[in-house]
């Protein structure tokens, strides 16, 4: 059992908790990304055992009418034993996802991974677009209603222009990160002003060039980020969803939700220490939250 100081930011160690959770979500108008916690598998065996709960729980949420899609790290389903391992567990997992109509994120991890998951990324998302939505427009939560797939793409890779532009006409999702990896300097951008304006320029060219089938999503708890995002659609008329973990900002993200596609990152399973020790450490808000379940104030 997680007990309620890592609750606020891990759904729980079970799929039904976390679907539980994603009812209470869609309550709100959020909806939900559902991610089994787990990452670099050097076994196939563990690999194969988060992929068959990744479909699995596709099956669920399909058969529960639910607001939610899953996302997996290529890590986790087999990246770390090679990339015919990853594809062959990927494409198993996206094929189920598509037969249920569930869309699927492909997480990035560091820059050894990037070509691999862009790779993986493009090939799928033309294979699994699901075209126009009944009413002949392209919304986000019809347009892949075959399934489909999306990418995080990290701004401070000094790279992700050139990848921006490659996926610009991609049928897919790209979810635009600042990027959480302590990357080489050679590799990425270290100065906070540079990666904001880094993500700001991606987002532009995003919402100024971006092929209709090609989706966008703000993955920041940054306001200075969103409304940008959110100036940026007021401008060119395209649409945009903002995505949040769990925990964080939350009534910003109820506020949100009422005008705005609004999605949670929503992690659960039994790996959850490593990755509420994450959440504790990179924002003093965290840290604060976490002190005062443990002294009750």
């Amino acid at each position: 059992m997680i007990p309620p100081i890592a609750s606020r930011f891990v759904a729980g160690e079970t799929p039904a908790e976390a679907l539980d959770h994603v009812r209470t979500l869609n309550e709100r108008n959020v909806r939900a990304i559902v991610n089994l916690l787990g990452e670099h598998y050097d076994d196939r065996v563990p690999a194969e055992a988060d992929a068959a709960e990744y479909r699995a729980l596709v099956e669920d949420i399909a058969g529960s009418n639910l607001e939610a899609c899953i996302s997996v790290k290529p890590s986790q389903i087999g990246l770390d034993l090679g990339e015919d391992v990853f594809r062959e567990i990927l494409d198993e997992i996206v094929e189920t996802a598509a037969e249920n109509g569930v869309f699927v994120w492909i997480d990035m991890e560091d820059h050894t991974t990037t070509d691999a998951t862009l790779d993986a990324y493009e090939d799928l998302a033309h294979e699994h677009y699901g075209g126009e939505g009944s009413d002949g427009t392209r919304s986000s939560s019809e347009q892949w209603s075959d399934g489909g797939v999306g990418v995080c793409i990290q701004a401070n890779l000094k790279r992700t222009r050139e990848d921006v532009e490659r996926l610009a006409d991609v049928p897919g999702k790209i979810r635009f990160v600042k990027g959480a990896y302590d990357e080489p300097a050679e590799l990425a951008y270290k100065d906070k002003a540079e990666v904001n304006r880094e993500y700001k320029e991606l987002l532009a060219y995003a919402f100024e060039n971006f092929d209709e089938a090609a989706g966008i999503g703000i993955g920041s708890h940054d306001p200075e980020m969103i409304d940008y995002a959110i100036s940026l659609h007021e401008e060119h008329g395209r649409e945009f969803e903002i995505q949040m973990l769990m925990g964080v900002r939350e009534d910003a993200q109820h506020e949100l939700a009422e005008e705005y596609e609004m999605w949670q990152y929503v992690p659960y399973g039994g790996r959850w220490k490593s990755y509420f020790y994450r959440r504790v450490m990179e924002r003093k808000e965290n840290l604060w939250f976490a002190l005062r379940a443990i002294t009750g104030r």
